[in-house]
Order: C-alpha cells, then sequence, then structure tokens
C-alpha cells in the first residue's frame, strides 16, 4: 500500500532518535548472555549474514537490539548509518520495507562506512526471505539483524535462505538472569568449571553449596511462578504477573500472530488444545488420547501443537534412540517457561503447595535452561523408558558423550530406589562417567549410594536452584559447564 514518504518520516523518526542526537530512554544497563553472541556478529561477522534473534514474545529480542544500537553509537558508528524499524506497526506493515528504507535514506543521507538495519518482529515483511536474499547477494556494505517471534520467518524461502542469516535463539530470563534483573543480593556462590567437578569435591564444599541452596530456594520458587519474562518478572504482584503473562499469550500469540501468520481460523479449539497441555506439562502425548479428550481431529490436533511450537510456546522432546526406533514413538511435550502453565490455568502460587505440579514445573524450568545453555553446541535432547516403564528424564547428547539427568524434587532424601530408571540407563550405556540427579532439599547433595555395580558411572544429587543457577551464570560467562 502507498503511504505518504512525509508520514513514513514523521514515523520513522521519534523510532531512531540518535538521528538527532538523541538517547535511547529506559535502556537497561544490564545484559543478556545473548547480547554479547549478536554483538559479535555485528561488529565483526564471522560470515557475511543477515541474524535473526528468534525466540517467544516479550523476552527482550527489542532490548538486544537496542542496547547493540547503542553500543555501536558509543563506539564511533555514525547514528545516521543505522536503522530501527518495527513491522508490528501497522503504517510499516502497510507501507513494505523498501518504502521504510526509501524513507530512511530521503530524511537521512548515507555517509561512510556500513549501514545496520535492525528491523523488528520481521515475520510481518513480506517476501522476506527473498528480500533477504537479494541484500545479502548484492548490498556487502548493509549489516542486517531482525527479530521474529514466530517459524516461518526462519523457513521462509528456505532453500534462498541458506547460507545467508545466524540465527541466535533467544530463550526466558535462565534463574540467574532472573536474581540480576531484579537485583537480588546473592550470597557467595561456590564457582565450578565444569559439573563434572562436582564428583571430586569434598563434603566441606558440598556443605558450602548446600548453604547457598538454602539461600536460593525461595528466589527459586518465586521465578518458578513469575517466570523468566523481564516485563513479568519485575511485576511486584504475582496475579499481575500472571495476568500479564496470559495476556500476552492468549490475545497475542493466539489470537492476533496464529490468526495473521498461519491462517488458523479455529481459534478456540487451538486455545483449548493449548489449555488441556498447560494441564500436562512435561507429560508424554498420545495424539490418539489427546485427540479423543478434546473431540478435535488428530491431524488437527498435530497442526496446532507443530503452530505451538513454530511461535516458540512448546517444545518437543523425543525418545532416545534413532531411525526406526523412534519413528512411531510419542513425544513429551514442555512449555518454553514453567511459569505458562500457572499462568494460563490461574494458579497463582498454589502450584508450590503441589508436590507433583511443582516437580513438574521444576523438569520444565531445567529443560528450558539446558536448551538454551546447549544452544551453541548443537546438543541433541531425548528422555528414556524401558520395556517396565522406567523412566530417565533427560539424556543430553554433546560430542558423542550421553549425559543422562533426572529431576527428583520431593521433600525427602533421595535414595537409588528413586532413580532406577537413571541407573537402567546407566547400566545399559557403560560408556556413560556421570549422570545426576536435581534434588529439592539443599541438604540432599553428594554422591549417590547405588548399592550395585554402575561399570563407570558415577551419580551426584544436587538441587536444582543451584544447578539452574550455574547453568545461567555459565551463559554470561560464554563457557559451557556441561563438557569436559
Amino acid at each position: 500500500m502507498k503511504i505518504p514518504k512525509d508520514e513514513l518520516i514523521s514515523i520513522l523518526a521519534p523510532f531512531n532518535p540518535w538521528w538527532r542526537r538523541g538517547v535511547i530512554s529506559d535502556l537497561p544497563a544490564w545484559k543478556r548472555s545473548a547480547f554479547y553472541e549478536l554483538l559479535d556478529w555485528v561488529v565483526k561477522p564471522p560470515a557475511h549474514r543477515a541474524i535473526m534473534l528468534s525466540g517467544p514474545r516479550q523476552v527482550g529480542k527489542t532490548t538486544l537490539l537496542l542496547q547493540t544500537i547503542n553500543q555501536l553509537i558509543e563506539s564511533g558508528v555514525p547514528p545516521t548509518n543505522i536503522l530501527y524499524a518495527t513491522f508490528d506497526h501497522p503504517i510499516f506493515k502497510l507501507a513494505g520495507l523498501d518504502a521504510v528504507l526509501e524513507a530512511w535514506r530521503e530524511l537521512e543521507p548515507k555517509v561512510d562506512g556500513p549501514e545496520y538495519l535492525f528491523l523488528d518482529e520481521a515475520q510481518f515483511i513480506r517476501n522476506f526471505g527473498t528480500w533477504t536474499k537479494h541484500q545479502i547477494d548484492f548490498f556487502k556494505h548493509r549489516r542486517i539483524v531482525f527479530t521474529g517471534s514466530a517459524m516461518p520467518l526462519a523457513n521462509s524461502g528456505e532453500e534462498s535462505g541458506v547460507g545467508r542469516w545466524h540465527t541466535i535463539q533467544i530463550s526466558t530470563l535462565s534463574f540467574y538472569e532472573y536474581l540480576q534483573i531484579k537485583k537480588i543480593p546473592l550470597p557467595d556462590i561456590p564457582k565450578i568449571s565444569l559439573i563434572s567437578d562436582l564428583f571430586t569435591a569434598s563434603n566441606a564444599e558440598f556443605y558450602r553449596i548446600s548453604e547457598v541452596a538454602q539461600v536460593l530456594i525461595g528466589h527459586f520458587h518465586e521465578y518458578l511462578v513469575r517466570g523468566g519474562f523481564p516485563q513479568t518478572a519485575l511485576v511486584d504482584s504475582v496475579p499481575q504477573a500472571q495476568r500479564l503473562l496470559r495476556e500476552d499469550i492468549i490475545d497475542k500469540v493466539l489470537k492476533r500472530d496464529m490468526t495473521a501468520l498461519f491462517g488458523v481460523r479455529r481459534i478456540l479449539e487451538l486455545e483449548q488444545t493449548f489449555v488441556y497441555l498447560c494441564m500436562h506439562d512435561g507429560g508424554i502425548q498420545d495424539l490418539q488420547t489427546l485427540s479423543s479428550n478434546l473431540g478435535i481431529p488428530k491431524p488437527t490436533v498435530q497442526n496446532f501443537i507443530n503452530l505451538l511450537e513454530a511461535t516458540h510456546l512448546l517444545y518437543r522432546l523425543p525418545p532416545f534412540g534413532y531411525g526406526k526406533e523412534i519413528l512411531r514413538a510419542r513425544y513429551k511435550l514442555y512449555l518454553a517457561d514453567p511459569a505458562i502453565a500457572p499462568a494460563i490455568l490461574m494458579k497463582g502460587k498454589t502450584i508450590l503447595e503441589d508436590p507433583k505440579a511443582l516437580g513438574m514445573s521444576v523438569e520444565t524450568a531445567v529443560f528450558s535452561h539446558l536448551k538454551a545453555h546447549s544452544a551453541t553446541n548443537h546438543a541433541r535432547f531425548s528422555y528414556w523408558k524401558d520395556p517396565k516403564n522406567k523412566e530417565l528424564d533427560l539424556v543430553i547428547e554433546i560430542s558423542e558423550k550421553l549425559v543422562p539427568l533426572e529431576v527428583k524434587y520431593e521433600s525427602q532424601l533421595i535414595n537409588s530406589k528413586d532413580v532406577q530408571g537413571l541407573i537402567n540407563f546407566c547400566r545399559q550405556k557403560d560408556t556413560i562417567k556421570y549422570g545426576y540427579v536435581l534434588t529439592k532439599v539443599p541438604q540432599d547433595i553428594g554422591l549417590l549410594e547405588t548399592g550395585e555395580h554402575l561399570s563407570s558411572a558415577q551419580i551426584v544429587r544436587i538441587p536444582a536452584s543451584i544447578f539452574c543457577y550455574w547453568l545461567g551464570e555459565s551463559e554470561i560467562l560464554r563457557k559451557s559447564i556441561l563438557t569436559n
């Protein structure tokens, strides 16, 4: 649609205050771990590619863009060579990207040096895959960063996009980031280089870790009900935070994005499916059972799950194995953040009083932390179940190594009988060196006495709160603590 240039310019200027030596207001000084990877690709890109920040709504993608812009300006980049535009704005969406670029250069002529294009909510840009291919192939002086809250952007023009953009996955706040954004003072937390260091820790070191876990556990529970979304993390009232999260998911994702991006018309059935999945977060889902319980055809349910995964609300966890082993197997389904289920189901903090729901919430948090932590080393995640239905929550495959992990968030101390699935898996895979049990009680820490031979495998118990803290901290430090 043809939009007058004057109108486009009048809207563009407030979005780009640096053109007139203005400052970006309300920009937090604290930065997420993804900021440093993004800045590396913008300042000294390893390859000439566009950069895509992909993740759920309200996780701070726009803030990352603005922090990067601010850093560029402080480093001496000419402000008029930097453009920010959000295509969530109805005028930009109607006008189209080329018209926005023309208006930019009519108002602010180019000066020497690279041009930096920061394009927010780019899933609303028409033919974006083709446009990106053309830009990367023929405009070498442009560095393009765009965000997307839905996977169609990543899949748009898949063939033309190969080798032309680099994706940075943005997850919800880790527990460590949550504590930082809340400005919660912390005790002297023991530092470890690798999780495997726990197997040589002394009793004194385990005691010190348990003391810290005791301090963290209340904050960890608050994190589980508030969630890892920066906006809701800073709201004083838990009911208010959950209401905002519920509105963002139901109104913006399920009702607006699903209609605009995927053409979904059966919104009520989609919402019913999502609520059902919130009630069974982390469970192994059988499509036929799900279809029968909801009264929705099986292909429609499968399509809804695909769409929820595309909008980063849901993750699928396959069973352990390859090829025919998993061809017809059932997947586990995890929500993107532990606070989503209590927010959608309007449970407030009552989840903390329900041992089963609390344990499932912790399992969801652990999975999201591990997925974010392992984004750069292409780890593979799965679950495992033996013929006698003894289950192992997570199997992490990194660099041809298997790392088994079980979440047992229970009030009593954990013994070998409580983790039989983990023990059976270690017995089957004699190359495993280490296994982990994540516990609730801060004093439930140390090597697990299995009472039987497990080949070379050792199993250590560690409180889930400190485990998640370490994973989040290691992201900020840009190091992996899972591999040795």
